[in-house]
């Protein structure tokens, strides 16, 4: 092909520019999301409340709700399209994308109800006490209002970027966090708003995105639509789009898992322990976040080549991904270890919160290492449609999780929570080699 156009990168290009046509606008949609959650948490820091700055660490269940019902649509959905793209059944690709956008819209429509008419409940679930109730409802009312356009935002990226419109798929991304970033200090503080505004902000940038995306699909020609018109509710579309999605599902809700049983923990030892973990959870995305942009960029590649059973290709894909992988946690790793004092004073003076954050970090960090190699190796069985070893190792996340935090806690006190997560991701990346090796000898001809 002379023309570079989207299906020369899906399918054509050497397999070490395709990853980064992919990736980078992935990784750097990611570091602007990074730099939304720093700053986030940087301006309600301003509000000098430590009760809000925990707040923010016990609403992390919640809008990890919402992002988890986004991935199960965007996930399975975007990995069907790609593989049909590979397979050049360009109808299907319409009738899944369409499918897959209005299934993700009602049900962000739904949570929005549910999360209006339950909101004293879901604080209750949350953990909020007298101190944080007020920031709390502030935030979670404006939050379940934008649910749909949250649910639709995570959704449609994914499908923009399984059509390996990666560019796009970036800007959206940037699109939704510069707008939150620019309205949060004006809403917050110019508008008296406080929490609400950083709510209103978050809900307003998600629009922005989901009319970006609309309007590319509109004035672009290909298989990429959301017309209603190409709805099919059949079990051959629907099946594989909830196989793989409830796995992707399952892997936002550890984020569920872990946060509520890291707040129960670390609320007995105090606020600033709380306010701690909330700190470290926002840095240690610097990683995760970046690496994951790294191995859902190339998802769409492994899709395409295994639709199009391109063995020799997915295989030099996986292998590179691997590589760069494991060397771009390498260098985040080191460059966050050795600045992690300065860094977790930016965000608070309170020296209890500075230490206990500085160890936190410390420890998380080492777990991303195991928790991107878990990642990979999810994003190539979802990538495959292969949602049961996907769902396997979504779940042992969680249920290895449940029982170590609880044993170490009691052995060990607060290291043994600080600790529990990093164990977790290191049996959970061995089980997800156990299964992929289980997959490599059923599919000798195409992995080995």
């Amino acid at each position: 092909m002379n023309e570079k156009n989207e299906n020369y990168w899906l399918l054509e290009a050497p397999a070490t520019k395709a990853i980064w046509h992919m990736a980078l606008p992935m990784m750097l949609g990611m570091s602007v999301n990074i730099l939304y959650n720093i700053t986030d948490t940087f301006f309600i820091g301003q509000l000098q409340n430590t009760a809000a700055l925990s707040a923010i660490a016990l609403l992390l269940p919640y809008t990890t709700i919402l992002m988890a019902i986004g991935n199960l649509f965007g996930t399975g959905g975007s990995t069907l399209f790609s593989r049909l793209i590979g397979t050049q059944d360009d109808q299907k690709a319409k009738q899944c994308a369409a499918t897959t956008f209005w299934l993700a819209a009602g049900a962000g429509i739904l949570a929005a109800i549910l999360s209006l008419l339950g909101q004293n409940q879901i604080i209750a679930v949350l953990g909020g006490d007298s101190a944080t109730f007020f920031y709390l409802k502030q935030y979670l009312v404006w939050y379940a209002l934008g649910a749909p356009l949250i649910v639709a935002n995570f959704t449609l990226e994914q499908l923009v970027r399984g059509n390996g419109e990666s560019i796009h798929s970036m800007i959206g991304m940037i699109l939704s966090v510069a707008i939150n970033i620019v309205l949060d200090p004006i809403l917050m503080f110019a508008c008296h708003l406080g929490m609400q505004g950083a709510a209103i902000a978050t809900v307003l940038g998600n629009l922005a995105a989901v009319v970006y995306y609309a309007i590319i699909m509109r004035i672009q020609a290909g298989p990429l639509t959301i017309a209603p018109g190409h709805i099919q509710f059949r079990k051959a579309l629907l099946k594989p789009i909830f196989s793989v999605g409830v796995s992707a599902m399952m892997l936002d809700l550890l984020l569920i898992v872990s946060s509520l049983m890291f707040n129960y923990y670390a609320l007995q030892y105090g606020d600033y322990v709380l306010a701690g973990f909330g700190i470290s959870q926002k840095l240690v995305q610097i990683v995760d976040l970046i690496g994951m942009g790294l191995y859902l960029g190339v998802i769409p590649l492994i899709a395409v080549a295994y639709g199009a059973n391109n063995k020799t290709r997915m295989k030099q894909i996986l292998s590179k991904t691997t590589f760069y992988l494991g060397l771009l946690i390498t260098i985040l790793f080191a460059g966050l270890f050795v600045f992690r004092h300065p860094i977790v004073r930016c965000f608070t003076q309170n020296r209890d919160v500075i230490q206990i954050g500085s160890f936190i970090l410390t420890v998380q960090l080492c777990s991303s290492f195991f928790a991107a190699g878990a990642g990979l190796l999810t994003s190539v069985f979802q990538a495959k449609g292969e949602g049961t070893p996907a769902l396997i190792l979504s779940i042992s996340r969680g249920l290895i999780l449940i029982p170590t935090i609880m044993i170490l806690h009691s052995l060990f006190g607060l290291h043994g929570v600080i600790f529990s997560l990093l164990t977790t991701e290191v049996l959970s990346f061995f089980v997800g080699l156990a299964l992929y090796a289980h997959d490599k000898r059923k599919e000798t001809g195409l992995l080995g």
